[in-house]
């Protein structure tokens, strides 16, 4: 017999050799047919493996993203059959599950596939996902793995072989299909009961640009036709929100390729947004007794090469700049840290300046490939509401608890309510990937752990997700569609310390090495700005919009009393703009409504006579008339509730 602990610390004796659905049947029928798959020991399983010595279960269904993630790796598996199907000899490379749903590379070869095929394919996913064939899990030697993909003439399989394992090497089959894969799968396909394939998109095999460019089919699959549904209208009112479409409509920024890809240009309206955004966080961090500090877009390779960055992400960053000087040469600053490391090394520290906060909103470059790239949430240049915090030991925890105080001020005057607290950890099989002694990592790590617990986050504990330098607290927010992004994040470092052989003296008289903490409540300020047009639909906070108002004369000869109404309201430090364009009102109002403009002033002869104002707010119609001193107070109203300033 062996013991199975379940989530709620209860357990069960089963025989040696149960499999999880059996133990699911023995709890209930009900919750039987809804598992999916499960998680042993922190691993994930397919249902149907023995078990065969004491674990932990926890039994998934489509509601863990474990399980979501089981499915979409077997439809997957299903649409690679059904392709096979109709393009006999594609060579097929990697079909993952991913946040939200599955892709397939494949190589066509000669077969050409467009939009229009994928209907056909979905009809045929389902017709063999109504025939119920199991996967069947079989280990394999490699010689005999490497033979029959060889038959198979699939290159991308074989080079995946090449590094593997002997012993480690699993097939997964189900119907006429077999791939080399780790699992884990569903029982059977009839799981499935509804799919949408995507889009196709090209990708490099491996994501490397000299590699053969392949067909990328995207998918998503269901339990029931309902929940499609509801997640293609979702789709759909997410392409409405999506931030590269209101970014153009906005006029807040833009790209152009002779600037070069990934590299932004803010346009008038954007910038505004932007500074507004920086000028908004400095105001908390001056309270919060930062200094600014600012340094170069550029510095020399062996303060990287000392900080471990060119090391770590040698790979990701443009070319080394080299001078008429031999052997010297410079980088785009891939991070702002070894910079403020120096800063810090400018001049002897006692322990009575600590903790020393230095903040810069710092512009870094890294070189995304550029199929990656995508609008503002991935760029090639970027800025960061850096910051670096030089504490003593002490000080740590302290020091944490105040910046997490600092995050959720941001999230809070941004109306970002639903979010989760990752505590990313080492990777405990692979400590080659980290920087620095099992000691200090212990500590930083029991350092967030504990500050989190204390602040109430609530909080999901990641392995294997750590900077290289230091453990980190990752805030994944979730936006108006339910979707996660990894915003601010707080990060505890012992090592960068040591590399740059950071000192203050103590109250001993003796040398002491300060730690480190690296933030950003932003984290990008490009990323941020594309997760807040999307999560309000460009309907910004109104003390962020950088237009509050736009007044519409309803002819010409309204335009000077429209000009003199907008030079009070800048008086009061409202911003805003006249439409002086010889259009109908309904034209106007139907622009000012689609640049998202919270409220138009209507003036005509009345409003003329009685120096008044019609007053129509954004989504909601006419709110009645005012005078230029109630529509003030109104607008200061309506920011003193959303906008409470940093205490």
């Amino acid at each position: 017999m062996i013991k199975v602990t379940l989530p709620d610390g209860t357990s069960k004796e089963v025989e040696k050799g149960t499999n999880s659905f059996q133990i699911a049947q023995s709890i209930s029928e009900g919750l039987a047919r809804k598992v999916l798959a499960a998680e042993i020991n922190g691993e994930i399983w397919d249902l149907e493996r023995p078990l065969n010595v004491d674990v932990s279960l926890k039994l998934l269904t489509f509601n863990d993203q474990g399980g979501k993630s089981t499915m979409w790796h077997s439809s997957a598996h299903i649409m690679a059959e059904a392709i096979e199907f109709y393009y006999p000899g594609v060579k097929l490379a990697i079909g993952p599950p991913i946040e939200n749903g599955f892709y397939y590379d494949i190589d066509f070869g000669n077969h050409q596939i467009s939009e229009s095929d994928l209907v056909k394919i979905e009809k045929k996913i389902i017709e063999l996902a109504r025939e119920k064939n199991p996967f069947l899990r079989k280990k394999i030697s490699k010689d005999d793995a490497i033979e029959f993909f060889k038959t198979k003439n699939d290159p991308y399989k074989l080079e995946l072989l090449s590094e593997l394992e002997d012993g480690t090497i699993t097939f997964y089959t189900q119907g006429n299909f077999t791939d080399l894969c780790k699992g884990p799968h569903l029982p059977h396909s009839g799981y499935i009961k509804a799919v949408k394939l995507l889009s196709i998109a090209g990708a490099y095999w491996r994501g490397n640009e000299n590699n053969k460019q392949l067909t990328r089919i995207y998918g998503i699959t269901f339990e029931k036709q309902k929940d499609l549904n509801a997640y293609l209208e979702k789709l759909e009112e997410a392409k409405k929100r999506d931030h590269r479409k209101l970014g153009k409509e906005l006029e807040l920024f833009t790209f152009s390729e002779k600037v070069g890809l990934g590299l932004p240009l803010w346009l008038p309206k954007g910038t505004e947004l932007k500074e507004r955004l920086v000028d908004f966080l400095k105001k908390a961090q001056t309270s919060s007794g930062y200094l600014p500090v600012s340094t170069p877009h550029i510095g020399h390779k062996d303060l990287y090469v000392c900080s471990g960055h060119y090391e770590k992400y040698g790979e990701d960053s443009f070319q080394s700049i080299k001078t008429p000087n031999e052997g010297e040469e410079f980088l785009l600053k891939p991070m702002n840290c070894p910079h403020h490391c120096e800063i810090f090394n400018s001049s002897p520290k006692s322990y009575k300046d600590l903790p020393l906060r230095l903040a810069e909103f710092g512009t870094v470059y890294r070189y995304e490939q550029s199929g990656e790239l995508h609008g503002l949430t991935r760029v090639r240049g970027f800025t960061q509401d850096d910051a670096h915090i030089f504490c003593r030991p002490d000080q740590l925890e302290d020091e944490f608890k105040k910046v997490i105080d600092l995050v959720l001020y941001v999230f809070n005057a941004l109306k970002f309510e639903d979010f989760v607290a990752q505590v990313s950890l080492r990777d405990p099989n692979n400590e080659t990937k980290y920087i620095g002694s099992v000691e200090n990592w212990d500590k930083a790590e029991n350092a967030i752990i504990c500050a989190a617990k204390d602040k109430g986050l609530k909080t999901v504990i990641e392995y294997g997700e750590a900077a290289f330098y230091g453990p980190k607290l990752d805030f994944m927010v979730k936006d108006a569609l339910n979707r996660s992004w990894q915003l601010g994040t707080i990060q505890v470092d012992y090592n960068l310390p040591e590399r740059f052989e950071l000192e203050y003296t103590g109250s001993d008289n003796k040398k002491h090495r300060p730690v480190m903490i690296h933030r950003a409540p932003f984290g990008s300020l490009e990323r941020f700005v594309a997760l807040l047009i999307e999560h309000t639909a460009g309907k910004f906070p109104l003390w962020l919009n950088p237009e509050q108002f736009i007044i519409l004369p309803l002819s010409e000869q309204f335009n000077d009393y429209a000009q003199e109404v907008s030079k009070l309201l800048k008086n009061y430090d409202i911003r805003g703009l006249v439409d002086e364009r010889a259009e109908k009102i309904g034209r106007k109002i139907r622009d000012a409504e689609v640049k998202k403009i919270p409220f138009m002033l209507i003036v005509g002869e009345k409003e003329t006579k009685e120096q008044m104002l019609s007053i129509r707010q954004q989504g909601k119609g006419d709110i009645g008339k005012l005078s230029v001193e109630g529509f003030s107070n109104l607008v200061k109203e309506i920011i003193e509730k959303d906008f409470i300033d940093y205490k």
